[in-house]
């Protein structure tokens, strides 16, 4: 197991190198940039000099690959130096940009999982289990619904919800807070803020997770050593729990994981309508202004969010069947 981490997390660097060459260049292959934004985004006439200036200014007059002293090399050598540069649109540290929204997105994606998990894993076995009954119908119905309804509308529609109800049960109607506070600071407050795009981004996400649940769980039970489990007298709960679901949450704990990862800078929509300052949202500001140092950060730290992602689930796989060794 120790021979297999060291090799995959050797196999990352690669990996990582080719996602920093696609995304610099594919930025690149974009007309314009970022001082055509800030001097003639408006419509108005730019002085030709004026722009030139700023592009001096933030390096972009420099070739882009393929030199000591190009684009490229001073977007690699941050990581070597800990210094991800300055935003072309703010001024400011990228890692103090990133900072101030990696907090609430990564809560944000950690409950959702939570949610979607707590939501997923007992319908889909409940639905297995009790295969072509009413129950099963009443829980892929529900799990279609959550495919089919985005999760942006689910979140108007627990706004309105609020409102209403608490207009009626407490005379005054009650929106969440709109200001990020920290859940060490003031965890109420915090949870009555985040806990709504929670649940419309978890039962979306539970969606997908308890069909592949159920999918699996259907197969598992129909494996031989099932078979021969219940022929020996086992408890029908002792074999789902201790012989069947570890085995059948293989694929489910691929798409969670994939989920978990794409919640980190993939929720714009969501953050948008419940007003929360994430990642996504920075992500949609810094490619509208073609800051293109920023965007490529982002997407810098999304790539490395998956390929550890992977990495987790991939020794997770060992634990959850013995059967699987890496060498």
């Amino acid at each position: 197991m120790y021979k297999y981490v060291v090799k995959r997390l050797l196999m990352m660097i690669p990996t990582l190198i080719g996602a920093a060459v696609l995304v610099f260049l594919l930025l690149r292959a974009i007309p314009g940039d970022v001082c055509e934004v800030r001097l003639a985004g408006t419509g108005l006439y730019a002085d030709p000099a004026e722009i030139e200036l700023c592009q001096k200014s933030l390096g972009l007059d420099k070739p882009l690959i393929l030199g000591l002293d190009t684009q490229f090399t001073d977007f690699v050598g941050g990581y070597f130096t800990f210094d991800l540069g300055e935003s072309m649109w703010t001024g400011k540290p990228i890692t103090y940009e990133i900072g101030l929204r990696f907090k609430l997105s990564l809560q944000m994606a950690i409950m959702a999982t939570v949610v979607a998990v707590a939501i997923a894993i007992p319908l889909g076995i409940i639905s297995a289990v009790k295969q072509d009954t009413w129950i099963d119908y009443a829980v892929r119905a529900f799990s279609i619904a959550g495919i089919a309804i985005p999760s942006f509308w689910l979140g108007i529609m627990i706004i309105l919800g609020l409102l209403i109800f608490t207009q009626a049960w407490l005379g005054e109607p009650w929106m969440p807070p709109i200001d990020y506070v920290s859940p060490l600071e003031d965890p109420w407050r915090n949870l009555s803020q985040l806990i709504w795009p929670a649940v419309a981004t978890g039962y979306r996400y539970s969606a997908v997770a308890t069909r592949m649940t159920r999918s699996a769980m259907l197969e598992v039970l129909r494996e031989d050593y099932v078979r021969t489990a219940r022929a020996k007298g086992l408890m029908e709960k002792v074999i789902i729990n201790h012989h069947a679901l570890k085995n059948a949450l293989l694929p489910v704990v691929t798409i969670i994981a994939i989920e978990f990862a794409f919640l980190i800078g993939g929720l714009v929509v969501t953050e948008q309508v419940f007003n929360l300052n994430g990642l996504g949202k920075l992500f949609v500001e810094s490619v509208g202004n073609q800051d293109f140092a920023l965007t490529q950060q982002l997407v810098m730290l999304v790539v490395l969010v998956f390929v550890f992602t992977n990495l987790v689930v991939d020794v997770f796989y060992a634990w959850l069947d013995p059967r699987i060794r890496y060498s």
